[in-house]
């Protein structure tokens, strides 16, 4: 399969992976775009409490009426461990013809 396809499967929540990849298991997927509300920021295990603080002058901003923080489409890689990566194609990624839907 070609990556034009792959950008497809993505786009429909599909997970994806080259069968030329050293390793087994792994895929990439598409995080969706997300809305998280104000009151669960603070309980966000993936955000440093620097920029926890930071949103949070943002929400009390009175000019600017914020009151939640947005994800938009990101691609993220997932290895044998669980371990979820953010995910940019290479060039090689790109024009590889060895792409298959998991799903």
């Amino acid at each position: 399969m070609k990556f034009g396809e792959v950008i497809e499967a993505l786009k429909q929540g599909k997970r994806v992976a080259r069968t030329g990849w050293n390793g087994k298991d792994m895929f990439v997927f598409r995080q969706v775009p997300s809305e998280i509300k104000r009151d669960i920021v603070p309980k966000m295990q993936s955000l440093p409490q620097s920029v926890k603080d930071e949103f949070e002058k943002r929400f009390n901003d009175k000019t600017e009426q914020i009151d939640a923080i947005y994800y938009d489409n990101q691609l993220a890689i997932v290895g044998l461990s669980n371990l979820i990566s953010g995910w940019t194609p290479s060039v090689s990624d790109c024009f590889a013809e060895d792409w298959v839907i998991l799903d």
